[in-house]
């Protein structure tokens, strides 16, 4: 006989998947922050070439 009220384990699923997705969005944008920067740097570098 099924079980009544509410499914086993959809709250911890759920729980679970939110701070995946929010794992992944931090990863994410550190990893295009990181990108940003490192073209930051290079156009600094590239600009001191060219005056100097």
């Amino acid at each position: 006989m099924p079980k009544k009220g509410k499914a086993k384990n959809t709250l911890n699923k759920a729980k679970h998947k939110k701070l995946m997705d929010r794992k992944k969005n931090k990863l994410r944008k550190e990893k295009e922050l990181r990108v940003v920067r490192l073209k930051e740097i290079v156009n600094r570098v590239n600009q001191s070439k060219e005056n100097s």
